[in-house]
């Protein structure tokens, strides 16, 4: 192994070698499966042990395999870093504008193109196509959810989490006999594996679908579907003096607190604890002593903390108690909102704790506790801006900034560190706060949008260019470390962005054309509860595909698989294409794709068998996403999340620049992987269907325009 990837090993297995509890998480609201810290601390201390033991011999095969590697290519480092969601034609606009002078200089430099994305253009299916170099008919990530072929009820798509199969009940309490079962539906090998193959170092920050981490020859941290403590994809506590008792909000819990003069106590819900047999919900009660209007003391789990009206607290580490000696250990952030008149508190979703993690969140297990050790504790929920809160009103607009440009800090400290330490090799990190400030804030710049508030203009608010101007000022920190001969760096997004101003509700358009039925008087009940299968041919869920009831297929389906799907399919599609809104008199949709023509690979039947490409403007209803009924086809969209990509991928491709020339006329996202094997000498695996991009060897061939514009 060389030194880059020494150190950061290392500092890992340093920490692997504390002893401390080991748990596992088992599912949604699930709980946890603890195997016993004895046995946890005995499995690490022989794991550190036997990887001291090998380390020269290990040292010794890792250094010769990677220098036979780095003799084959032309390059001793690749720096990548993802910028989710960054768009083509906003970054063209700002370049010309003279408003982004670091991407400017590296488009002239080297090159600024447009990324063909996937079908559909959605976060998990392109980044997950992105590190396999394949369609999703060979990774089998098609959205973000998926119907259960027995219940038809969503699951994500990406990860199956399933208990111990075995445990012994003593009374009251359940002992686990093993750990739990996390599974990655991810199919295909990541491009650094196959680096790992032939010797060269990889570290991986935080790149979308990489939950639970695969072993590989480097470091590597999850992002993108990683579960909070309670097992969900982030539930956000609110409390507050409002009569509001037991209200739930999608995405979190509301919970009425009583004053009594200045004291406000109330609990901090955790998971259901995994050692009892009922399952009972573990709890942490706190307390908030109110000072004035602009402080109070918050004290949880014997530690007092400072709470500032309108600024979040530092991370703070709880720990529930499941039973004497054993605790599951997390930590969230806390927010006062407002003590008077109402008293407001906002609690981040439980974060699984970096330092004791309850589940695999990184590779090696150690990596995880050596980044907090380093830069202190940070967010590990795959999601960690809470979106969600921000809809419903329980964050303000700037507050969810906050939480954005915090998490893209955390990230940037642990990328650095990798630059320092990894001198030959492969760096990935993936930026979310792109994604999440433009779905949130396209709002104030599409005045014919539902949610648009004019007062963001008057004041002068450039929120999404605000950002760009931040991540064009981290690019030219990043191209500063990357200057040598031997470094190349490119900048990558998975998808551009554009409008979300009406939702179609393709479960009601199906109902309205005679392909899905209802039970009398089940309308409106999510996850597809009313639907009568016994009458259905087809249904939606998720945010962009259309399913058909195949027989063989789901437990209850009606249509033949021979025949007639395909005779259905084609017709659906056909009359699915000339929906028009009639408020505005646009079609609604681009284009519709047939599986069976844009996927190939083993997986491809696990698709749904159409997949909608909507117009600028529309995506699938927030109602469709959760397999919900409601009485129109078309909805406004009134929510701050007001743009989106889930529309048909010719309309919002993704970006790639270069530190040096890239002779391709039009680059695909899958093209990556493959470029990055073909710049260390690796050969392309000929399962992968991209194809390496040409880059020249030095900064002076064909240099871009000055602007950086291009045609897409």
């Amino acid at each position: 192994m060389h030194a880059s990837g020494k150190r950061l090993l290392l500092a890992a297995l340093l920490v692997l070698l504390a002893p401390r509890p080991a748990c596992a998480y088992i599912g949604p609201g699930a709980g946890f499966a603890l195997a016993g810290a004895f046995f946890a601390v005995f499995v690490a201390l022989c794991s550190g042990a036997l990887l001291l033991c090998s380390w020269p011999v290990r040292v010794l095969w890792r250094l010769l395999s990677g220098r036979r590697a780095a003799r084959r290519g032309g390059v001793r480092r690749v720096v990548i870093l993802g910028l989710d969601g960054l768009d083509y034609g906003l970054t063209q606009k700002l370049i010309s504008e003279g408003r982004l002078p670091h991407l400017k200089a590296l488009a002239r430099e080297g090159c600024f193109k447009p990324l063909a994305s996937t079908v559909p253009p959605i976060s998990p299916v392109a980044w997950s196509s992105f590190q396999t170099g394949v369609n999703p008919g060979k990774h089998n990530i098609f959205d973000f959810l998926a119907p259960d072929a027995r219940s038809y009820r969503p699951v994500l798509s990406s990860v199956e989490i399933k208990p111990p199969r075995r445990s012994i009940r003593v009374g009251p309490w359940r002992w686990p006999l093993g750990k739990a079962r996390v599974r990655l539906l991810r199919k295909s090998k990541p491009f650094w594996s196959v680096l790992g193959d032939h010797g060269v170092f990889s570290c991986i920050l935080r790149v979308p679908i990489t939950f639970p981490p695969e072993r590989l020859r480097g470091v590597q941290l999850s992002a993108m579907c990683v579960p909070d403590l309670r097992g969900t994809q982030g539930t956000f506590s609110y409390y507050t003096t409002r009569r509001q008792a037991g209200t739930e909000r999608i995405g979190g819990e509301v919970r009425s607190v009583v004053r009594r003069g200045n004291l406000i106590q109330a609990e901090l819900v955790g998971p259901e604890n995994p050692l009892r047999a009922d399952g009972r919900t573990l709890r942490i009660p706190f307390a908030v002593t109110i000072r004035n209007q602009e402080q109070a003391v918050l004290a949880i789990g014997g530690v007092r903390h400072e709470l500032c009206k309108g600024r979040y607290s530092d991370w703070i580490r709880v720990g529930f108690r499941a039973a004497p000696g054993v605790k599951i250990r997390g930590l969230c952030k806390f927010l006062l909102r407002s003590v008077d008149p109402e008293f407001e508190l906002y609690a981040t979703p439980v974060n699984i704790d970096p330092e004791a993690p309850a589940l695999p969140i990184s590779y090696p297990a150690a990596y995880s506790a050596y980044l907090a050790k380093r830069q202190g504790p940070f967010a590990t929920l795959g999601l960690a801006e809470d979106a969600w809160a921000l809809s419903e009103h329980v964050l303000g607009d700037e507050e969810f900034i906050q939480q954005c440009l915090a998490a893209d800090r955390e990230r940037e400290a642990m990328f650095f560190d990798a630059l320092d330490k990894v001198d030959r090799g492969l760096v990935v990190c993936v930026f979310d706060g792109a994604d999440r400030l433009q779905h949130t804030f396209w709002r104030d710049i599409d005045e014919p949008h539902p949610a648009h508030l004019k007062d963001a203009r008057r004041n002068g608010r450039t929120v999404i260019e605000d950002h760009y101007r931040r991540l064009d000022d981290l690019v030219g920190r990043t191209a500063a470390r990357c200057r040598t001969t031997e470094t190349r760096l490119l900048v990558v997004s998975d998808h551009g962005f554009s409008t979300f101003r009406r939702g179609v509700d393709l479960n009601r358009w199906l109902e309205q054309n005679g392909y899905l039925k209802l039970h009398e008087g089940r309308r409106g009940e999510a996850y597809l509860a009313g639907v009568d299968w016994s009458r259905t041919q087809a249904f939606a869920v998720g945010l962009a595909g259309i399913y058909l009831n195949v027989r063989g297929k789901y437990a209850q389906g009606i249509v033949e698989p021979d025949g007639e799907a395909g005779r259905i399919a084609e017709e659906i599609a056909r009359r699915l294409a000339e929906l028009v809104d009639p408020l505005t008199g646009q079609d609604a949709v681009k284009r519709v794709y047939r599986a069976s023509q844009v996927y190939l690979g083993p997986y491809k039947d696990r698709a749904p068998e159409l997949i909608v490409g909507y117009q600028r403007g529309y995506r699938a209803s927030w109602e469709t996403a959760l397999g919900r009924t409601t009485n129109e086809v078309f909805h406004d969209n009134r929510k701050p999340w007001s743009g989106d990509h889930c529309i048909d991928r010719s309309l919002v491709p993704g970006v790639l620049l270069c530190d040096r020339p890239v002779e391709a006329d039009a680059p695909r996202l899958i093209d990556i992987g493959p470029t990055v094997l073909q710049l260390f000498g690796v050969p392309v695996p000929h399962y992968m269907d991209g194809r390496p991009l040409a880059i020249a060897a030095d900064a002076s061939s064909s240099p871009q325009p000055a602007d950086g514009s291009q045609e897409v």
